[in-house]
């Protein structure tokens, strides 16, 4: 196998991986929470089972259901483009690694709305009465993909496109 397809595959695999993690931890809330149930962790977390027909923040949530399908094919247009970036770039470390994540985010909420017309999410952290929007470990994982991307922008810039 050429290492470039053995790396590729590396990269594939951990997007694989954040999918299977996000499934198993939505799975395990689905089977453990009725919508709304709270269960206090710490005090600035919790968990609680939600679901979010929109995007993030719950935007477009109320509208009316077509943003379903249109979430759902533009995730997998930029899951696309992720892995023609992945297979560009599959010989470094930083950037592939955040495509990965990204991606294996973008599929795993991908999944939910196919199942379920809209996301499951769970991680609900709050502080001084202030709740940030609910939220699971594929969104965890985008936004630290999403990170990592720009991280690698300032460090590396134009030198390695």
């Amino acid at each position: 196998m050429p290492k470039s397809t053995a790396t590729l595959g590396r990269w594939l695999a951990l997007a694989l991986l954040v999918l299977v993690l996000d499934q198993i931890s939505k799975g395990w809330v689905l089977a453990n929470f009725r919508l709304m149930d709270r269960q206090i962790v710490t005090s600035f977390f919790n968990l609680v089972l939600v679901f979010n027909a929109g995007a993030s923040f719950s935007f477009l949530a109320d509208a009316g259901g077509w943003q379903k399908w249109f979430f759902v094919a533009l995730a997998l247009g930029i899951s696309l483009w992720l892995l023609s970036l992945l297979r560009k770039h599959a010989q470094e470390r930083l950037m592939p690694a955040a495509l990965s994540l990204i991606l294996g985010g973008a599929i795993g909420n991908v999944v939910d709305r196919l199942r379920f017309d809209a996301v499951v999410d769970f991680l609900d952290f709050h502080l001084a009465g202030y709740h940030w929007p609910a939220f699971n470990v594929a969104d965890s994982a985008i936004f630290v993909g999403v990170a990592l991307m720009l991280w690698h922008q300032f460090r590396f810039g134009k030198e390695n496109p």
